[in-house]
This record gives C-alpha cells, sequence and structure tokens, in this order.
C-alpha cells in the first residue's frame, strides 16, 4: 500500500510511470505517418506513383524544410520515398493533395478517434484540420503546417495502439480491424465477424505495402539492418523519429547536437511499425521508445523480435513463398 507522498512522487515524475502509453501517449509519429499520406495521395487521383521528385535535403517555403538525409536522395518514386523515408517527396505530396484529404485517409486508418478498446482513458490522438486549428488557435491553417503533417510532425499525434491499428489495416487488405482484449493466448478474435472495408483500393495498398517490404528488405531501405532473416517470418515495415527539439538553422550551419548529447527530455523519439509475415500477414506491432533517438536504430529491432518471437508461438504457421517484390526496379501500377 502506497502513501500519498509516494502517490504524489508518482503522479509527478516526468516519466509518468502511472500513464498507460500504449493507449494513452499522445506522440508525434513522425516518418510512420508517410503511410497515411502516401495512400491519401493514391487515393486522391491526384498523383501518379511512378513520377520521381528530386530530393536535394531541402525545400524552400518562406524558409527552408529540410530532409533527414541532409545531402538528399536524389530522384525518388512513391515506393522509394517510403522505402528511403525521403521527407522531401513527401512535402511535395502532401502540398499537393492538401491536409483535408491527408486527415480524412488517417481518419479511416483508425487515427484521430479513440478505438474503442476496453481499457480506460484511451486517448483520441489528433489528426488536425483546417477547422481544428481555426476553433483553438484563432488562425487559418498555412502550406506550412500542411508540410510538417506530411512527415508526421506539428500538431500531428497518435497513440502506439492507433500506430498498430492503421498498420494492421494495411496489411490485412483495406478492412477495420479494431482492437479487443482477448482471454486466450490464441483466441480467434475476428471469428464470425464480417470486417467492413475502409474503401481505400487494393492497388494503393499494394504499393504503400511494397514500400514498406522495401524498408526492411532492400539494402536501401531505412530498417534493412533489422529485417527478420527467417524464412517464412519475414516482416514489412516503417520507421519513424519524432523530433522533440526544434532545430535552428545556424545549428543545420555549424553541426547538429547529436542525441545521446542533449538532456534526455529533449532527444527524439523513436518509432517503428510492421507486420509480418509478409505472405497473408498475422501480426501487427507498434513501438515507440520515448527519447530514444533514431526509429531505425533502436525501435526497429525491439519489433523485429517481438514479431519473431510472436511468429514462434504461432501454432498456425505456414511457410511463406519466396517474396521478390523487394527489387531495385522501377515500380508500375496499370
Amino acid at each position: 500500500k502506497f502513501s500519498d507522498e509516494k502517490w504524489k512522487l508518482f503522479a509527478s515524475d516526468p516519466l509518468a510511470p502511472m500513464t498507460n502509453k500504449a493507449i494513452s501517449g499522445n506522440y508525434a509519429p513522425g516518418s510512420i505517418f508517410k503511410i497515411a499520406v502516401a495512400l491519401a495521395g493514391l487515393e486522391s487521383g491526384l498523383i501518379d506513383p511512378n513520377k520521381k521528385v528530386y530530393c536535394r535535403g531541402f525545400i524552400e517555403l518562406g524558409r527552408k524544410f529540410h530532409c533527414w538525409k541532409k545531402d538528399g536522395h536524389g530522384w525518388v518514386n512513391l515506393v522509394e520515398g517510403l522505402q528511403k523515408s525521403c521527407d522531401i517527396y513527401f512535402y511535395e505530396l502532401a502540398k499537393r493533395i492538401g491536409i483535408d484529404k491527408i486527415s480524412e485517409t488517417a481518419n479511416k486508418l483508425g487515427l484521430g478517434n479513440a478505438l474503442g478498446i476496453e481499457i480506460p482513458n484511451e486517448s483520441n490522438g489528433l489528426i488536425p484540420t483546417r477547422g481544428w486549428k481555426l476553433a483553438m488557435f484563432g488562425e487559418k491553417w498555412q502550406t506550412g503546417d500542411t508540410l510538417n503533417a506530411g512527415v508526421g510532425q506539428g500538431y500531428v499525434e497518435a497513440t502506439p495502439l492507433q500506430l498498430a491499428v492503421m498498420t494492421a489495416r494495411v496489411a490485412n487488405g483495406g478492412y477495420a480491424v479494431k482492437p479487443r482484449l482477448i482471454h486466450g493466448l490464441f483466441e480467434d478474435s475476428s471469428a464470425g465477424r464480417q470486417l467492413p472495408s475502409l474503401g481505400i483500393a487494393e492497388a494503393s495498398l499494394r504499393l504503400v505495402r511494397e514500400g514498406m517490404t522495401r524498408v526492411t528488405n532492400n539494402r536501401h531501405g531505412t530498417a534493412y539492418r533489422s529485417r527478420i532473416r527467417k524464412k517464412g517470418m519475414k516482416m514489412a515495415g516503417k520507421t519513424g523519429t519524432s523530433q522533440v527539439k526544434s532545430i535552428t538553422e545556424r545549428e543545420r550551419e555549424t553541426g547538429v547536437i547529436k542525441n545521446e548529447k542533449l538532456p534526455w527530455t529533449k532527444r527524439d523519439h523513436a518509432l517503428f511499425v510492421g507486420y509480418a509475415p509478409l505472405v497473408n500477414p498475422r501480426y501487427a506491432a507498434a513501438v515507440v521508445v520515448e527519447h530514444g533517438g533514431g526509429g531505425s536504430k533502436v525501435a526497429a529491432p525491439i519489433a523485429r523480435d517481438l514479431l519473431i518471437e510472436t511468429q514462434k508461438l504461432d501454432p498456425t504457421g505456414e511457410s511463406e513463398r519466396e517474396w521478390i517484390a523487394a527489387t531495385d526496379g522501377p515500380i508500375k501500377i496499370s
């Protein structure tokens, strides 16, 4: 039994140990949100997924908006943009389609509203709109806001549970699976239930899954080092690094301070979402490491290990046919 003093100590702890962060923690999803932005662009019909954007490391819109890769990625299309997590590609994509289409697609994927899991204090997260900003701050939405949203920064917030659900909905072919608690390790929580469709075209989902497959299974993918090597267990995923501290232009010129040299509370959050196996996926995972640094280095290995151990326990596991989609060639969609 804790004393009042101990409860007060817990309540005031900056690590928030009394908060169920899986359902109540709100985090900028960073580049994981590019999944939603990519689908919004494809579903809008306003983009050609094969058309390439040139990344030189930054674009200018009143000020410079930078890519995480200082020297740029060169020419990238949509799948390559996901694979390499190119910020410039997604700045340009977000600017073209606008925040309204992005928000609509994000909501379909399970972001921006509580999912109704049987645990109290679940957060809604936040998927901003023009109307939301006007009501909240009395200010009009700006193009710069859209660019920030395009890479999962700015006002965008999501819980780890929402990110896992988004991943599951992409992996399962666009069906509105919802999380629920189960009593046994392998209780079939979907038996007898017909999941509603999200109304997202399979061709769009297939391209995004291709990008996620390349993230972990192509040598140029951001999480290639955390790939699952065992045949039949391979995963697809998306890395994310959520910036906590703003970086000034002067810092970029003189050298950005490394995360490990910053105070813990100023360090970036590390994120990763993934699903496995590649064929007939059965499991989705989301990992957020508060102030952990880069998603590829810190969060991806954790998700990999979780998905490996889960698949080892799965009595329904089946051999996976060789996955040959993760190539370096051009991606075409009819």
